[in-house]
């Protein structure tokens, strides 16, 4: 009972700490990139200004939005990998489902 405590402690403190941290992806070759926070909030987008097209703003949407899912997949995946190591190896229920 005190194992499984210290382990919710750990997870909580582990959780707060990865809120806090930052993951950066891009889309299209680096010509957009965006930087997320461990709650999934971007933070930040970054866009190569010579390829703003005013006849094609549809791409440069759809890299944003690749840029922006890729940087929160991996913002989970990384909290996911921290969370397991702290663990030890024990299943975390409904963890799993956090990378769909």
């Amino acid at each position: 009972m005190q194992i499984s405590q210290q382990m919710q402690q750990r997870m909580a403190e582990m959780q707060e700490q990865f809120e806090n941290e930052t993951v950066t992806a891009q889309a299209g070759g680096g010509i957009v990139e965006v930087t997320t926070n461990g709650k999934g909030q971007v933070q930040k987008v970054k866009i190569d200004p010579g390829v703003v097209d005013p006849d094609d703003v549809e791409m440069l949407e759809d890299l944003i939005a690749a840029a922006a899912s890729e940087a929160f997949r991996r913002a989970l995946e990384k909290m996911e990998g921290e969370m397991r190591k702290a663990a030890g190896g024990l299943p975390l229920p409904g963890l799993g489902n956090l990378l769909g």
